[in-house]
């Protein structure tokens, strides 16, 4: 077997393998015995076909698969042993020579692979200056805060009138169709869609057209209890009589709340609460300026490093692992997102590497379970036994395409603090809006 490297000026490497009957020899006679042994042919015993018979049908199939596996499997060994960091996969070279397994023993195979590009970066202090914004806690974010936490804890009480967000019980009728206790959402709506049932008190009447109360075709099938497809013969305009509105009512900051709310005890008066959510908020907030910071070190990173991939390979690499579900043009429509996601994983490989960054299974498992306690807290379940919150994170874990999305952000993490120390980083605090408008041009 005779292996020979050629660097193109377009960052990819051809590799010729060429393949000598003595390299895939044995493994044809192999295959030959073996399909030898279980052919079904007509006229002949099984296990009797004459092996000239056998060779005939399949020994130039065969001859095909064992040269391109040997080949195949010896440009991976070879790219291993001499080290090439390549992006992508190895792929058959476009260029690939005829072959004939009719009349030749040897046979020459090409592969082109996608160098990847070495990152060599200097920081310090004195040249490298980013700044890290914090987002200052402003009254109506601890007010809304703590109204949204409550709100999992309170009751819906009857008023007399409409005033805002009030939930609506009401009798639909148009002629043709008469609904009871219809439910309408004011909370979800907008503050010019309320405004005709502001003021409004049980026993009133409004006239709506239901297409404009609910633009959603769902939503007015559901409302009505009809198919969707029923929907086009109903008449729009319907006469509303409202007959119960109720409000959010926040519950009694009692030891009863307390009790239900922090069962494990952490939190037993008001002042306890506050202190909570303002913890809550920052916690919330700083992981916020965290992705933020992120963002901009690797955007950083990515312009200083100024890495060249071989693009036009990576390219016709994406076609060809997709299996032609994405057109070319529709690969180059979202190929800059792509370079500069490959970039970055190669400048954090890098820094993995340099900086001897590991990520290890405690450290998979308590990121599993802070991310279980966000999903269980977003369905109002605060406190969460250890046991259950470790084997819903375990769960978590066995999902391979989840394991790898956390170990991705724990490894990003880690290069990011270990890269921070090696710049100027700024600490500046900003409003909601201001962090919004920054993180809005990256």
């Amino acid at each position: 077997m005779n292996i020979v490297k050629q660097e193109n000026q377009d960052l990819t490497v051809l590799v010729k393998v060429t393949v000598a009957e003595a390299d895939y020899a044995e493994q044809v006679d192999k295959t030959l015995k073996e399909y030898r042994r279980k052919a079904n042919i007509p006229g002949f015993r099984p296990g009797k076909v004459p092996a000239s018979i056998i060779n005939k049908l399949y020994r130039k199939g065969v001859v095909a698969e064992a040269a391109y596996r040997k080949a195949t499997d010896s440009v991976y060994e070879y790219v291993k042993e001499n080290n090439i960091d390549f992006v992508g996969d190895i792929l058959p070279a476009d260029n690939q020579p005829e072959l004939d397994f009719d009349n030749n023993t040897e046979h020459e195979f090409h592969y082109e692979l996608g160098l990847a590009p070495k990152v060599e970066v200097e920081l310090s202090k004195d040249a490298d200056k980013l700044t890290y914004y914090k987002i200052k806690v402003a009254k109506d974010m601890k007010d809304n805060y703590r109204s949204n936490f409550l709100r999992r804890f309170g009751r819906l009480a009857d008023v007399e009138s409409v005033e805002s967000e009030e939930a609506i019980t009401a009798t639909l009728d148009n002629g043709d169709i008469r609904v009871e206790d219809a439910y309408i959402g004011l909370i979800s709506m907008t503050e010019e869609e309320r405004k005709p049932w502001i003021g409004k008190k049980v026993g009133d009447k409004v006239e709506v057209n239901i297409n404009e109360l609910y633009k959603n075709p769902a939503q007015r099938a559901s409302m009505l209890s009809l198919k969707e497809e029923e929907l086009e013969s109903v008449k729009a305009e319907f006469s509303v009589e409202i007959t119960k509105i109720r409000k959010f009512v926040e519950p009694e900051l009692n030891e009863e709340f307390f009790k239900m709310a922090f069962p494990a005890g952490n939190v037993t008066d008001e002042a306890g609460l506050d202190k909570y959510l303002t913890a809550q908020i920052e916690e919330e907030l700083d992981r916020e300026s965290k992705y933020l910071f992120t963002a901009q070190l690797r955007n950083y990173l990515i312009e200083k490093a100024g890495l060249k991939l071989p693009e036009e390979f990576l390219k016709r690499w994406l076609y060809v692992i997709n299996e032609g579900k994405f057109t070319m043009e529709e690969i180059e429509k979202d190929f800059d997102g792509f370079v500069k996601m490959m970039t970055w994983n190669i400048i954090r490989k890098h820094y993995e590497t340099t900086l001897n960054l590991t990520v290890g299974e405690e450290d998979m498992l308590t990121e599993a379970k802070a991310l279980a306690q966000m999903q269980f807290a977003q369905y109002g379940m605060g406190a969460v036994p250890e046991e259950t919150l470790t084997g819903y994170a375990k769960s978590i874990l066995s999902n391979k395409e989840e394991a790898q999305k956390i170990y991705d952000k724990l490894t990003e993490d880690k290069v990011v603090e270990a890269v921070k120390p090696m710049i100027k980083v700024s600490n500046k605090s900003v409003s909601t809006e201001e962090f919004s408008k920054i993180a809005q041009t990256l």
